[in-house]
């Protein structure tokens, strides 16, 4: 009788795993198995112990140990796992973010007359007037093109033609390190090249040109990719 109730308990447990699993989406879902795995493997383990089939039982459970603390150590250094996945690109006068999840951006004013400032506090009038200052740093200048085309799409057509003809100038990218390159794809030191791939792959899909995005930053997340697997 008493292994129906275990039984029954470990149905009780794999669909409440399983309702769960329905509101969650790939990277969630995946990251959820990882964790569950063990847990299932951990309470078969103990049913097979408590009903007398201890050698295999014990077996079970240590495997689960083992499974748990390495899902564990792979939640914790995996980019976003605390609900934070961002690409950041930094030049002298600009830090951007751009959130993987959601796609928006945003940055930070890092020297100017607006340093201190968020690019999303700043008024269209004020994001011109930055465009302006910036224009002597072509590299910044081509972060805040990619922020103004997302929130600004017809910004352009706001813009003294000649400024804009000066401004269309895309500048060579200075040199990246490897940190550097981490932060742009969003990823932890040390990560896999699959996870390089990844990354790049889905931030590519946010910021191609050919999909609207910038010429600058694709080429900056292509130089990360390029700098991070030379290591693989």
């Amino acid at each position: 009788m008493t292994i129906f109730v275990y039984l029954a308990l470990f149905a009780l447990l794999a669909s409440g795993v399983a309702v769960a699993l329905l509101r969650l989406d790939a990277r969630q879902i995946a990251s959820a198995l990882r964790m569950a795995m063990p847990i299932v493997l951990g309470v078969v383990g103990l049913v097979l112990t408590i009903t007398g089939r201890g050698a295999i039982g014990l077996g079970l459970m240590s495997l689960a140990l083992a499974m748990f603390a390495r899902a564990r150590r792979r939640v914790r250094t995996t980019p976003g796992s605390q609900g934070e996945r961002k690409s950041r690109v930094r030049t002298a006068a600009l830090e951007m973010e751009l959130d993987l999840d959601t796609g928006e951006m945003n940055g930070l004013i890092l020297a100017g007359h607006y340093e201190g400032q968020m690019l999303g506090d700043m008024k269209k009038e004020d994001l011109y007037a930055l465009l302006r200052e910036l224009e002597p740093d072509p590299e910044s200048v081509q972060v805040l093109e990619a922020y103004l085309d997302r929130r600004e799409p017809t910004w352009r057509d706001d813009l003294d033609p000649d400024m804009d003809e000066r401004l269309r100038t895309a500048p060579a990218s200075g040199s990246m390190t490897k940190e550097e390159a981490y932060e742009v794809l969003g990823l932890s030191v040390g990560a896999s090249e699959s996870e390089i791939r990844e990354a790049h792959r889905s931030l590519m899909k946010r910021v191609h040109p050919d999909a609207g995005g910038s010429v600058f930053l694709a080429a900056r997340i292509n130089e990360a990719k390029d700098i991070l697997l030379r290591r693989h």
